[in-house]
């Protein structure tokens, strides 16, 4: 038996204003193909190397094509998303079957279902072909995903720890059909509700409660025929129709089964769906709770989370409002990660390690979706470090896997040691720092560029977390974004007391803007 091996993965923020093109997808350059692939995932804590290992040990000989992640921003560009599929559908020609890791949010220049158009051009080019799926749990759920794939499986948590057991959750259900053991049929519904993705975290209610039900029903229901149960809860900075929280049910040929299941999900998110809103306080504020809490006693840093300007949301990386804050209010024994600003990276390293420079910092990026814009930042300050800035991470997350930065610089404020890259990186790794002479541990303050990955390393070890509103593309106060596409009404852009998601029909009215 032969199976394809691939990875499309962006999650698109169509606010961003940062490009999505095909060098994005492989970290600078083309994305990795063939055997170079293989080489790259396997042993990683990926969808794909647990597609990969199902695979293997169902004794399927695997062909690998095309290996292509990029950090999220804005609509993938046309001529990338073809490369793309096109590479993935050549090579499926022969194949047994089809393993993907996708994401299921990516939006293209012209197409609003970048994964569902994908399944359904390899299901129309190779009629039967048994296809399984990884998905993020923010996945925007299409019926074209549900209709042209096989099995599809999503994360149980955020941040995503459980990545490499979703791809090996979804191979086996797959070969687990192809030997006759089980008949996979699928079920999905949707709730008219965009969860506040800082209200996505599976440590907190209600999504923990939620991954944990769909845990259950996995376990409990494995003799009656519940093979996999995702809840995702979306990507709300897609201006899609189809964006908000769903649910797949996969089971051994029961339908009514799958399709309870599938309305116990949505009924538990949409009564709780108060609990998804979240509700924003002011940036100066939370520097003033930041000083608090680094004078109580314990150990650890304090953690001041940038979290409108988190590029694994598709933010820009470059706005400087709460570093700003933080240097006008005079903190000490900061270290911020970080800023993307590559033109700033050169000069800092002309300049050369030991030497003081001044530099103009971010705000490189017009965010047409906003009113308010980032302001450029100037600092001065001794370069400290100078780095290629690649590491291999630690974990739990991604664990295995080679995080890129890109060339970094270190510039020491005397106050605060500030981290500038020159390639969109999300700080889910303690590497972040140490990889750049930092150790986290001893700082007072940590700035983070992060919502919610951080947690996988970062809250074990932080005496307190205090969120900032700062600027940027992934704003968590909707009203600071205008939404055109989504489908109406929807909650919280609406007012909704309807008692079951059921209830709630779609408005033909023309909706303005929220």
């Amino acid at each position: 038996m032969k199976v394809l091996l691939a990875m499309m993965s962006h999650e698109t923020n169509t606010f961003s204003p940062v490009p999505t093109d095909i060098t994005r997808f492989g970290g600078g350059r083309q994305p990795l193909e063939g055997e170079a692939a293989l080489n790259m995932i396997r042993g990683t804590g990926t969808t794909m190397a647990g597609l990969l290992d199902a695979a293997e040990q169902a004794g399927a000989s695997v062909k690998t094509s095309i290996a292509a992640g990029a950090p999220p921003s804005g609509p993938v560009m046309a001529d990338a998303y073809c490369y793309m599929t096109d590479t993935i559908c050549a090579d499926a020609k022969g194949c047994d079957a089809i393993l993907l890791e996708l994401h299921g949010a990516m939006v293209t220049e012209s197409i609003e279902d970048g994964e569902g158009a994908l399944l359904k051009r390899l299901r129309d080019e190779n009629p039967g072909i048994p296809i399984a799926v990884g998905l993020d749990m923010h996945t925007n759920l299409y019926p074209a995903m549900v209709e042209n794939a096989t099995v599809i499986a999503g994360f149980h948590t955020y941040p995503h720890v459980d990545m490499y057991e979703t791809g090996l959750r979804a191979g086996k259900v797959l070969f687990d059909s192809l030997a006759g053991k089980v008949k996979p049929v699928m079920v999905s519904g949707n709730a008219r509700m965009l969860p506040h993705v800082m209200r996505q975290g599976t440590d907190d209610f209600p999504n923990k409660q939620l991954q944990a039900r769909c845990l259950e029903f996995e376990k409990e229901l494995e003799q009656e025929g519940a093979l996999l149960v995702s809840l995702f809860t979306g990507f709300p900075h897609a201006d899609i129709y189809n964006a908000g929280l769903s649910v797949v049910v996969v089971t051994d040929n029961d339908k009514a089964r799958g399709q309870a299941i599938v309305d116990e999900l949505l009924e538990m998110a949409w009564a709780e769906r108060k609990k998804f809103v979240y509700e924003p306080v002011s940036l100066i504020d939370s520097i003033k709770a930041g000083q608090t809490a680094a004078k109580k006693p314990g150990d650890g840093p304090v953690i001041l989370l940038d979290h409108y300007d988190n590029t694994a949301s598709g933010g820009t990386m470059d706005t400087t409002e709460v570093l700003r804050a933080i240097l006008d209010q005079g903190l000490e024994d900061v270290a911020a990660f970080g800023i993307y600003d590559p033109e700033a990276v050169e000069l800092v390293v002309a300049a050369g390690v030991g030497n003081t420079i001044t530099v103009t910092l971010g705000a490189k990026f017009y965010m047409d979706a906003l009113e308010g814009q980032s302001q450029p930042l100037t600092v001065t300050g001794k370069v400290k470090t100078i780095s290629d800035g690649r590491f291999t991470v630690k974990g739990p997350m991604s664990t295995g896997s080679t995080m890129n930065m890109g060339t970094s610089v270190v510039l020491d404020t005397g106050k605060v040691q500030i981290i500038v890259i020159s390639r969109h990186v999300e700080p889910y790794d303690l590497g972040c720092f140490s990889s750049l002479g930092i150790d986290p541990l001893d700082k007072t303050y940590l700035m983070l560029k992060s919502r919610i990955h951080y947690r996988a390393t970062y809250r074990s070890i932080a005496k307190e977390i205090v969120e900032c509103a700062g600027v940027g593309v992934c704003t968590s106060d909707y009203s600071q974004l205008k939404f055109k596409n989504v489908r109406r009404p929807i909650f919280p852009l609406d007012d909704l007391e309807s008692n079951s998601y059921k209830e709630v029909v779609e408005d033909s009215s023309p909706v303005e803007d929220s």
